[in-house]
């Protein structure tokens, strides 16, 4: 079994940074890419960063491109994100996800099989 674990989140004030870790664990598993998600509360899960390993090519959501960091060790299955300049429309819980298989859409979160538990990002004003 792979499990996700991510950590880092809290709570900041807005313009304020936080750094999202993931890293995986159980069996040996090669991932084609790996990214995070968010959902906030009465919202549907949004795509935020994605990064695919073979490429190295990123991929941000417009709400967070300047903002927003993704990197990773593809060898480790890790993944973090940096977050600067945050903005309460940010608060959300954050998901570290990871997909198998090869995909012409890495921003949909339907590609990914593996996912975190989640951990909560609040920004205060």
């Amino acid at each position: 079994q792979v499990q996700l674990v991510e950590s880092g989140g809290g709570l900041v004030q807005a313009g304020g940074s936080l750094r999202l870790s993931c890293a995986a664990s159980g069996r040996t598993f090669s991932s084609y890419g790996m990214g995070w998600f968010r959902q906030a509360p009465g919202k549907e899960r949004e795509f935020v960063a994605v990064i695919t390993w073979s490429t190295g090519t990123t991929y941000y959501a417009d709400s967070v491109k300047g903002r927003f960091t993704i990197s990773g060790d593809n060898a480790k299955n890790t993944v973090y994100l940096q977050m600067n300049s945050l903005k309460p429309e940010d608060t959300a819980v954050y998901y570290c996800a990871a997909r198998q298989y090869p995909t012409i859409v890495p921003t949909r979160w339907s590609n990914y099989n593996y996912w975190g538990q989640g951990t909560q990002v609040t920004v205060s004003s």
